[in-house]
C-alpha cells in the first residue's frame, strides 16, 4: 500500500542544534502512528515540516506516492493535512468562529458557525464561538484548535500533545473520536508524552532521540516503563517520598467573589488554607475559574485587601511585584506571552522576574546570564544556550525553563498552573521532584492541574473548582478518580469548613 504521508531523509538544522536528522517517516491511509521522544527530539520540527510551517534543509515529502513542495501551511491544508499545535497558532483578539474561519475556503460566518456548533457538540468539546481567544482558558484553547483542524475534513490530522491540558473525560472522547476517523480513512500522527495514550492509540509508535529515530515498535505490545526507556534511552527518574508534616497557614483566601460577565470571570466565595510544607492541588474542567484564581493570587487581578491573605498580611490589593518580594511565585499556564517573551533571550527572559537575584535589588544582565545557565543546567533545558531566543525553544523545554526560573528563587509560597504541560516523563519527574524538594524546604504551594495522576502523585490534598466555586478538601488517598469526575461537574458533598 502507498504512504498517505511520505517523509524522506528529513534534515534541518538551528544553528549549532541539529533538530533532524535524515528522518525518514510514513504514515499508511487510515493508520494511527504515535511520533514519541523527550523534549527537543525533533518530533514538532518534523511534523512542522510536513505541515509547511517549516522548511527542511534536506529531504523530500511525498503525499500518495506524488513528491510535493509544502511551503506554507495553506499548500499543506490545500494537500489535505491539518495539524494542531502545542503552541497555540491562534489570534488573541479574534472570536473562535473567526479564528476557525481562517483557514477555511471562504464562506458565510453564520455557515461557519453552525458547521462550528454540530462538530463540537458531536465530539464533546463545547466552545462559545463568540468567545474572544485571550479570555478562554488553556484547556479551552485547546478544544478550539482540535476543533478548526477537524472543521477541514484532513486526510493527515497531526496532533502535538493534543491531551495535555484536558480532563480525562475529555481525553477519553478524543482517543474515542481519533479512532473514528481513522476508521473513515483518516491518516493520524499522535504526537504524546502520555505513554498509556499512545498505547490505547496507536498500532505503531516511531521514537525519536535526538533528531534521530531510533525504534520502531508495536505500543500496545510494551509495557509504559519500554516505552520511557526507549524515549530516554535510560531509565525515568524516580518520584520521590515525600510524607511530612505541614506547619502554619502561609496562604489564605478567604470569601474571594469576583464577577465580570464581560470578561467570563466568576468566582464564588473560595476560601481556602495553604499551609508551610504542603501541597495543594486544584482539579477541574477547563474555563471553571481556575485561570482567575491563580490571577487573584498572584496579583494580577486585583481584590479586597482581606481576601487573601500571606503569613497574615492582607495583600489583595498588592500586585505581582509587590507579592514576588513577599516571597510568592507564578507560573502561568500559557508559557509565550505570559510567562516568557519568544524574541527575547532566556537570559532576558530570566529579568522578568528576577527582582531578588540581587542584594541591590538590580538585577544585572551577567547576573541574569549566569541565571539562566543554572536553569538550563538544573532542569535540563536542551537548546543553544542562555543566549538563544526564547522562540527556538521547543515547547515543553520552555516549560522547564519558565518552571525552573519560579522554583530556583526559592519562594515561600509557589503557584504554579499547568506544571508538566507538553513536558516528557523525565523532565515531569525533574519538576515533580523540585516541587516535592521546596515542600520540604517549607514552600506552601499550590498546583492547578488537569492531569489528574499529576495531582494524585503531588497532592497533599486535592480541591476542586466548578462554576467558580471551590469544593471541601480531601486527601488523594480518600477518594477514586470516578467520584473527583462527579466532582468537576459540581456534585460534591456538602461538608463543613476545610479542614485545619
Amino acid at each position: 500500500m502507498t504512504p498517505r504521508l511520505s517523509l524522506r531523509d528529513i534534515s534541518k538544522r538551528y544553528s549549532a542544534v541539529v533538530a533532524n536528522d535524515a528522518v525518514t517517516f510514513d504514515v499508511m491511509p487510515g493508520e494511527i502512528v504515535a511520533l514519541l521522544g523527550e523534549n527537543g527530539a525533533g518530533k514538532s520540527t518534523l511534523m512542522k515540516i510536513a505541515y509547511g510551517v517549516t522548511r527542511p534543509d534536506s529531504g523530500t515529502i511525498a503525499i500518495d506516492g506524488s513528491a510535493v513542495d509544502i511551503d506554507s501551511p495553506q499548500r499543506a491544508r490545500a494537500l489535505g493535512i491539518a495539524m494542531v499545535f502545542q503552541q497555540f497558532a491562534l489570534f488573541d483578539s479574534l472570536t473562535v468562529v473567526e479564528n476557525v474561519a481562517l483557514g477555511l475556503p471562504v464562506q458565510s460566518m453564520r455557515v461557519v458557525e453552525s458547521e462550528l456548533l454540530q462538530l463540537a457538540s458531536r465530539h464533546g468539546l463545547e466552545i462559545d464561538p463568540a468567545q474572544r481567544i485571550h479570555d478562554l482558558s488553556i484547556g479551552q484553547r485547546q478544544r478550539v484548535e482540535i476543533l478548526r483542524a477537524l472543521m477541514s475534513a484532513p486526510r493527515v490530522l497531526i496532533l502535538d500533545e493534543p491531551t495535555s491540558v484536558l480532563t480525562p473525560q475529555a481525553v477519553d472522547r478524543l482517543l474515542k473520536m481519533l479512532q473514528q476517523l481513522a476508521a473513515d480513512n483518516v491518516s493520524i500522527v499522535f504526537i504524546s508524552h502520555k505513554l498509556d495514550e499512545i498505547q490505547r492509540l496507536a498500532t505503531r509508535c516511531i521514537v525519536m532521540r535526538a533528531g534521530r529515530v531510533v525504534a520502531e515498535v508495536d505500543p500496545r505490545a510494551e509495557s509504559e516503563a519500554s516505552l520511557a526507556r526507549l524515549m530516554l534511552g535510560s531509565e525515568p527518574p524516580v518520584i520521590a517520598a515525600h510524607e511530612s508534616a505541614r506547619g502554619d497557614v502561609a496562604l489564605r483566601v478567604l470569601k474571594l467573589s469576583v464577577q465580570d460577565v464581560d470578561a467570563g470571570r466568576l468566582l464564588r466565595d473560595v476560601s481556602v488554607d495553604v499551609h508551610v510544607g504542603e501541597i495543594v492541588g486544584i482539579a477541574g474542567i477547563s474555563g471553571n475559574g481556575q485561570a482567575e484564581l491563580m490571577a487573584a493570587l498572584a496579583g494580577e487581578m486585583r481584590v479586597k485587601p482581606d481576601a487573601v491573605q500571606l503569613f497574615g498580611r492582607r495583600i489583595g490589593n498588592l500586585g505581582p511585584v509587590q507579592r514576588r518580594a513577599l516571597g510568592m511565585r507564578y507560573v502561568p499556564e500559557q508559557r509565550l506571552g505570559h510567562g516568557a517573551i519568544a524574541h527575547m533571550s532566556l537570559a532576558e527572559n530570566a529579568l522578568l522576574t528576577g527582582e531578588s537575584l540581587s542584594s541591590s535589588g538590580f538585577v544585572h544582565a551577567a547576573e541574569a546570564r549566569r541565571y539562566a545557565e543554572r536553569i538550563v543546567e538544573t532542569f535540563g533545558v536542551k537548546g543553544p544556550g542562555a543566549a538563544a531566543n526564547v522562540e527556538t525553544l521547543s515547547g515543553g523545554n520552555l516549560q522547564k525553563y519558565i518552571a525552573g526560573r519560579e522554583i530556583l528563587h526559592a519562594p515561600r509560597v509557589l503557584l504554579i498552573n499547568q506544571p508538566t504541560w507538553g513536558v516528557d516523563v523525565g523532565s515531569a519527574a525533574t519538576i515533580r521532584n523540585e516541587l516535592i524538594a521546596l515542600r520540604a524546604a517549607g514552600c506552601a504551594i499550590v498546583v492547578v492541574s488537569e492531569d489528574i495522576d499529576e495531582l494524585f502523585e503531588l497532592a497533599d490534598r486535592l480541591l476542586v473548582m466548578a462554576d467558580g466555586r471551590l469544593s471541601p478538601s480531601v486527601r488523594p488517598r480518600e477518594i477514586g478518580i470516578p467520584e473527583l469526575g462527579r466532582w468537576m461537574a459540581g456534585r460534591w458533598p456538602t461538608l463543613t469548613a476545610e479542614p485545619a
